[in-house]
């Protein structure tokens, strides 16, 4: 029972974790070389793109969608997407798809005239599966050194983290005053045996 129980929760807080890694905003310092319009046709990865721009039309299976590529200040190539998300998932409520799109092609510059910008995106790029980060913003830097503190995910993180804080001492509180009599009482009647939710609850010992 207690491995179950630990299992349980590592497994969930690792989805948690790769949620927040996913939805939070994400600042790159990127070199912009090239932006593009292509048609895509959505398939098994459709969950990774959002959905067609504010006035489209929605429910098709291929549109087209625009596209940021830049190098790294490692050398290494990124490719984002430029889509709105609207009034949906995440809750960026970006509907200046084209406007983006416009500054991200000024911002364009060669190795031999860099010119740094601050991209602000969401998502992961996954090759294998035809994953792109989504730009939310871009902005120009003065170098690829610059330092970007990221306020934002800072203050999301701590008001998530007292918001776990509260819930799980109101579940301890909850449980001491309600569930923990409750279940010294069917203790003493079963024998001493204790049931199988209180296991769970007190990680697996035995009675």
């Amino acid at each position: 029972m207690r491995y179950l129980k630990w299992t349980f929760w590592i497994v969930f807080w690792l989805i948690f974790a790769a949620f927040l890694h996913y939805t939070l905003p994400q600042t790159d310092i990127v070199r912009i070389t090239d932006t593009e319009t292509r048609r895509v046709d959505f398939g098994e990865n459709s969950i990774f793109w959002a959905s067609p721009d504010s006035g489209n039309a929605t429910g098709t299976i291929n549109r087209d969608v625009f596209f940021i590529q830049a190098i790294r200040t490692n050398g290494k190539p990124i490719v984002y997407r430029n889509e709105d998300t609207g009034w949906g998932w995440p809750p960026y409520f970006k509907f200046d798809t084209a406007n983006l799109q416009t500054r991200s092609a000024d911002l364009r510059s060669t190795s031999a005239e860099p010119q740094w910008a601050a991209m602000r995106h969401y998502g992961w790029r996954n090759e294998v599966l035809s994953i792109y980060p989504n730009a939310i913003s871009v902005r120009p830097v003065d170098g690829p050194d610059v330092t970007i503190i990221p306020w934002f995910k800072i203050i999301v993180l701590i008001l998530l983290a007292m918001l776990v804080w509260f819930i799980w001492a109101r579940w301890r509180r909850f449980r001491e005053r309600r569930l923990d009599p409750m279940w010294d009482e069917r203790h003493r009647e079963a024998g001493n045996r204790p049931s199988g939710a209180r296991r769970w609850f007190d990680g697996g010992r035995k009675g």
